[in-house]
């Protein structure tokens, strides 16, 4: 992995790790992301007509095929984020969502993709994942709880965690496919699925519009955040994508788990800092693996 990739994944962890915090006390559902992809096309409309006015037009049924799936899979994705969110702790969901996904994305890139990886890459994957494995309980995610309120909410999040992580992995590879093969532009890829992702989610405000203005009012200041600044992050890692192999920086992507650990549990007060330090700490072993092999 180059130095420059791997300062784009690290300056995007930051980010990443900052706007899943303010969309966990958002606490939105399928509304709270149609507010995200509606602000996002407007705020990055200017730069997406200036990237887009000569490359769209050269688009073909590929490309735009490879937009709609994309916009398609970032919805599901997100929904069922937020409603991880709703339903479990942000150090539960998050970590097990973001290990899940990069070690599925890169199994893929490995096996359908021809990317080949090192051992050295291997035992950072290990790293990565085994990090964000302690970050969300560690040991004490696979017993019993004695607080059986606890005990499903762990569950819950477990469950949330994992099914976003497959969505995750998912969105990577097809949008790693369009940016490093079809050589589309990562910010156009990025922001011409937000009108899929607005079709896709209007229904969900059309059909009660006085609640959706209600939580308008209520989160709009979060969903202004989250638009601004999601689309940097990921648009980083796109970049990266194509000076790197995507097995390698999708694992590396984790890195914003060092910033969740950090940050979010002091901010949430969700508790057991020592594990998620120690978490933290393999995970950037791991990254700091996969950037040399």
């Amino acid at each position: 992995m180059s130095f420059n990739a791997f300062c784009l994944i690290v300056l995007a962890g930051l980010i990443h790790a900052g706007w899943n915090i303010v969309a966990k006390k958002a606490a939105g559902d399928a509304r709270f992301a149609f507010f995200n992809a509606f602000l996002m096309m407007l705020v990055w409309a200017p730069l997406g007509w200036w990237l887009g006015r000569e490359e769209v037009p050269r688009w073909g049924a590929t490309e735009w095929a490879f937009v709609v799936a994309s916009g398609v899979l970032h919805v599901i994705y997100y929904v069922i984020l937020l409603r991880g969110y709703r339903k479990a702790d942000l150090t539960v969901v998050y970590p097990m969502a973001r290990g899940s996904g990069p070690l599925l994305s890169s199994l893929v890139a490995i096996v359908f993709l021809g990317e080949r990886i090192s051992a050295l890459g291997a035992v950072g994957i290990l790293g990565v994942v085994g990090g964000v494995f302690l970050i969300a309980g560690g040991p004490g995610l696979l017993r019993a709880a004695h607080d059986p309120v606890a005990r499903r909410r762990v569950h819950k999040g477990m469950v949330y965690g994992v099914l976003t992580g497959v969505f995750i992995a998912s969105y990577t590879v097809v949008d790693g496919y369009a940016v490093k093969v079809l050589l589309m532009s990562p910010i156009l890829v990025d922001y011409m699925g937000n009108f899929v992702r607005v079709g896709l989610l209007a229904p969900a405000v059309l059909r009660d519009l006085p609640t959706a203005r209600q939580l308008w009012r209520v989160q709009w200041r979060y969903a202004l955040l989250v638009a601004v600044v999601s689309p940097i992050a990921y648009v980083l890692v796109l970049y990266a994508m194509r000076e790197a192999p995507l097995s390698h920086v999708a694992p590396a992507r984790e890195v914003s788990m060092l910033f969740a650990a950090l940050i979010g549990g002091h901010l949430l007060g969700e508790g057991d800092r020592v594990a998620r330090i120690f978490g933290a700490l393999c995970i950037a072993a791991g990254v700091t693996a996969l950037a040399l092999g």
